[in-house]
């Protein structure tokens, strides 16, 4: 057997990293001298402590190294830990867009454009929303449902599909979210999907570059600007999302016009 300061050496983990393994019950000594607290290991442990060294890389906590350790099959374990790294990934990106942006020497600028949109057909669907990721879900379940019940529905070309917070106040959780997608003719509803016909209407543009999270500096541009110029809002702003995680790695890359129909 290999005492633990071999152990050390060969496992390439410290002493102190041993005796905390061996507090968390992950690598326990194969033997204790009951007279001096020796501990000593077998050196089939090595793989052990290997694979716990190989993990802690990895950003597994203890936790997760336990359910592994006690049987969790390693693929399932490396998928969820990957789906969590990427979820992190993006938060990390968009912290990253933030300070590059407030890291830059002059203001972002915004071109407001006065578009006059003509009368549409939409089919719609409103649903309240845990989080604001939830939103692509909306966009595609929608369309299936759509698709469903009128299996020659076509969309209006260029596409046009945009999205409503209908709440009063801004909520991080448990928002009420109306995605409307624009098709051709009328067709068959039910309980979720519903069709309509949007009356023209003149509307502020602008287009916001970047991480969702700065949104909100785009808003202010586009308020203060109607109220500048004499406009009055006159329906619910629309989020289009031209350019988003689907189909652009960077962040950066994201492209979302904003409309907010005035008179």
């Amino acid at each position: 057997m290999l005492k633990i300061g071999e152990f050390s050496k060969l496992s390439m983990l410290t002493v102190k990293a041993l005796r905390f393994y061996e507090k968390e019950g992950l690598l326990i000594p194969a033997h204790v001298d009951a007279w001096t607290g020796y501990r000593f290991y077998e050196a089939s442990q090595l793989e052990t402590a290997a694979a716990i060294k190989a993990l802690r890389q990895l950003d597994f906590t203890v936790d997760e190294i336990r359910n592994h350790l006690n049987g969790l099959p390693l693929q399932e374990a490396l998928a969820a830990k990957k789906i969590e790294l990427q979820q992190r990934q993006q938060e990390l990106s968009a912290r990253i867009s933030i300070i590059n942006y407030l890291m830059e020497e002059s203001e972002m600028k915004y071109q407001a454009v006065i578009k006059e949109i003509g009368e549409t057909i939409v089919y719609s669907e409103e649903r309240v929303l845990e989080k604001y990721s939830d939103v692509s879900m909306l966009v595609l379940g929608s369309a299936t449902e759509c698709r469903r019940l009128n299996p020659d529905i076509e969309c209006v070309k260029p596409d046009y599909g945009f999205c409503e917070y209908l709440d009063g106040e801004h909520k991080e959780r448990d928002m009420r979210v109306r995605y409307s997608q624009a098709v051709t003719k009328m067709g068959v509803g039910n309980e979720r999907i519903q069709f309509r016909i949007l009356p023209a209407t003149k509307a502020i543009c602008i287009y916001h570059k970047g991480a969702y999270d700065r949104l909100g500096e785009a808003y202010a541009y586009i308020y203060r600007y109607a109220a500048e110029n004499g406009y009055e809002v006159a329906d619910f702003h629309r989020e289009c999302y031209i350019d988003g995680i689907w189909n652009k790695e960077n962040v950066e890359d994201w492209l979302t016009e904003i409309q907010l129909p005035v008179r």
